[in-house]
């Protein structure tokens, strides 16, 4: 395999909390990486409002001018309001995104040496999505069946390579929240290992996370890009190198007295082998 680098961004919430210094930053910084890809785990908006979709599509449209870029939706990104429940469909809910960021709400993006696969896990107030918990409504995700599955035979009939699997809300447990962002997660982790992912890229709890599902599959959280950082810890996003032997994750935190991003923490895991 050859030697990949992914830049992965989460939760800019373009509007009212929006930290367009940080952003400014990564519109130079990311493209000097050379990345072979970004990913963008949702909640590009704060609202879903047309404004806020417009200038998170220039961003992403600066990017794709040197890289590849894989955008999902966040919960903050989908209009559940217009459809609880799925009274009225499911498809009004992601209008608007699928105006900008469409025509798939699960795309997939092949590169030299890798596979990166989109899946929806940002439903809004959905039977999926509820718990017993009222704290969770229109918040919590959920990761249907069919999304793991889709990606599974994807990873399955792509090439060899590294395989990545994108959703929004994160899959281990926040370190400040002690919330888990997915609901059913115990099912949801089976599936993501037996996907037969590698890599695993996901946002939503507002602060970086690094670690392994069943001690064979990478997930990494990137942080936000807002005023919103849980417990006000610097925002943080990942640069993720990787070969046939490892793969690394180095987070790049934001440094307030620079106003710039630093290089960070790197945690370094041994590949798998791959599953038949």
């Amino acid at each position: 395999m050859v030697s990949l680098t992914l830049v992965h961004l989460s939760d800019i919430h373009f509007g009212a909390h929006v930290a367009l210094d940080q952003v400014r930053d990564l519109e130079e910084f990311v493209p000097s990486l050379n990345p072979s890809a970004v990913v963008v785990s949702g909640d590009l908006t704060q609202r879903a409002r047309h404004g806020e979709f417009q200038r998170a599509l220039r961003f992403v449209e600066g990017l794709r001018e040197t890289s590849p870029v894989l955008v999902v939706p966040g919960n903050h990104d989908t209009e559940w309001w217009k459809s609880p429940l799925g009274l009225f469909g499911k498809a009004v809910r992601h209008r608007k995104y699928l105006k900008y960021f469409g025509p798939e709400l699960g795309p997939v993006v092949e590169i030299p040496g890798a596979t990166l696969v989109g899946t929806l896990s940002s439903h809004g107030l959905d039977v999926g999505s509820v718990t017993w918990n009222p704290r969770d409504l229109t918040v919590k995700g959920h990761l249907p069946k069919t999304e793991t599955a889709r990606a599974e035979s994807l990873f399955k009939s792509g090439p060899d390579g590294l395989r990545v699997l994108v959703l929004h809300h994160n899959v281990l447990r926040g370190q400040i929240s002690r919330r888990m962002g997915l609901a059913h997660w115990r099912d949801a982790h089976k599936r993501l290992v037996s996907s037969g992912a590698d890599l695993v890229l996901c946002g939503h709890d507002h602060q970086e996370s690094v670690g392994q599902l069943a001690g064979r599959v990478v997930v990494a959280a990137s942080g936000t890009h807002t005023s919103m950082s849980r417990g006000g810890r610097p925002s943080v996003f990942n640069v993720i190198t990787a070969d046939d032997q490892v793969i690394a994750v180095r987070q790049h935190r934001w440094d307030r007295e620079t106003g710039r991003f630093i290089p960070g923490t790197e945690a370094r895991y041994a590949r798998s082998v791959r599953r038949a």
